[in-house]
């Protein structure tokens, strides 16, 4: 009789214990070497503030350098999914590497939040490869909007463009282009290489057009360059960049060079200066609050704050997929994770209020962008006048 109670209070117990799950385990690919490193930089800064659990059970991160290179990021890629057997894969920084891991994610049903920004990496994402990738940054097009309009309230008819002569100068001007159609004239376009040590005849090119101002599609300190030139040149109009400056360097670089700059950015990194009706702006603060006692102050960069982001949709979507029952470690909990990371609705992350779907597996509106302006060596809040 002592043995059938004893069996029965052990099978009890057994139900009404919580089930025990397996760690779940995050990957990620990083920039920290190389060209891109300032920005992957910043992304390890965000990452290394990280709870050490998700969903409320414990997560195990394995960080990789991809040293900017595109083989190594897919190197890395395999190696964290065959061997590591993550969960889920959070990066890379660059498009060349996103784009080039997407056959990865197909072989291995691994979804990944990128913290690269060309919208091509998600669309279109129904794309087998593309049906596990979501990223962070906004799309260009997003960005690119905020600009055309702050260009027209200004009363700019006239623009030139620079950009990167790759995959992110080219989708910058097939955004830009397109939303200036009909609303401003763009009287000039040049490109040049990351590493060109002088772009004086491009910007020659670009002044002789007379332009309101100039758009210069770059990111990093790379993107220093051409407005450098334009005003050792004698440029008196507007200087435009994209929210892709968004480092400490290329502050530093740029130096008084780049002071009364004009650039489109996420709420997070000038999360200080926004009006208190920003729905972003207390989450924006708290992250920046959170940064900056451990990176110092005005630290804060758009790239930590997706990375920042990237940890709270996980953190959302863990919850979810555990309630399927799926253990860490398996295929089932990897789909579980990929259908409740494309559910994500009304999140609200440093750098806006994401609503993933189906059909957009980026999720960002118009509460993702707002003006900044380089002003006494920071990225400062430019209020719309």
């Amino acid at each position: 009789m002592k043995l059938k109670t004893s069996v029965f209070a052990g099978i009890l117990a057994a139900t009404l214990t919580p089930l025990a799950f397996a760690d779940v385990t995050v990957g990620i690919t990083l920039s920290s070497t190389g060209p891109a490193a300032a920005i992957g930089i910043q992304s390890r800064n965000a990452i290394d503030l990280w709870p050490k659990t998700l969903g409320g059970e414990p997560a195990k991160y394995i960080v990789l350098d991809d040293g900017t290179d595109v083989s190594k990021a897919v190197r890395n890629a395999r190696k964290l999914t065959s061997e590591d057997k993550i969960d889920v894969l959070v990066g890379p920084n660059t498009t060349a590497a996103a784009l080039a891991i997407l056959d990865v994610l197909k072989e291995t049903q691994t979804p990944m939040v990128a913290l690269a920004a060309s919208a091509a990496i998600v669309t279109p994402p129904d794309d087998p490869g593309r049906h596990w990738a979501f990223k962070m940054p906004q799309n260009d097009s997003l960005m690119a909007q905020v600009l055309v309009e702050d260009m027209v309230r200004k009363g700019f008819k006239k623009i030139a463009f620079i950009g990167y002569a790759d995959s992110y100068g080219e989708n910058w001007w097939k955004e830009f282009s397109n939303l200036a159609a009909g609303k401003i004239d763009v009287v000039a376009r040049e490109s040049y290489q990351r590493t060109d040590p002088s772009v004086t005849g491009q910007v020659l090119k670009l002044m002789a057009a007379k332009p309101d101002a100039v758009l210069i599609a770059g990111s990093g300190t790379p993107a220093v360059l051409p407005g450098k030139t334009l005003k050792q040149r004698g440029y008196k109009g507007v200087i435009y960049q994209t929210h892709g400056i968004g480092t400490l360097e290329f502050l530093q670089v740029g130096g008084k060079d780049v002071e009364g700059t004009l650039f489109p950015t996420g709420p997070g990194v000038v999360a200080k200066g926004l009006p208190d009706s920003n729905p972003v702006k207390k989450v924006a603060s708290e992250f920046t609050e959170k940064y900056e006692a451990k990176y110092g102050a005005n630290s804060a960069t758009q790239f930590a704050g997706d990375a920042w982001g990237a940890y709270m949709v996980l953190d959302n979507a863990v919850k979810q997929a555990l309630q399927q029952k799926a253990q860490p470690g398996t295929p089932q909990f990897r789909s579980a994770l990929r259908d409740a990371i494309e559910s994500t609705k009304e999140l609200i992350v440093p750098n806006g209020v994401l609503n993933i779907s189906a059909k957009d597996h980026q999720g960002f509106d118009d509460r993702a962008r707002v003006m900044g302006k380089i002003e006494d060596g920071r990225f400062q809040y430019a209020a719309e006048k």
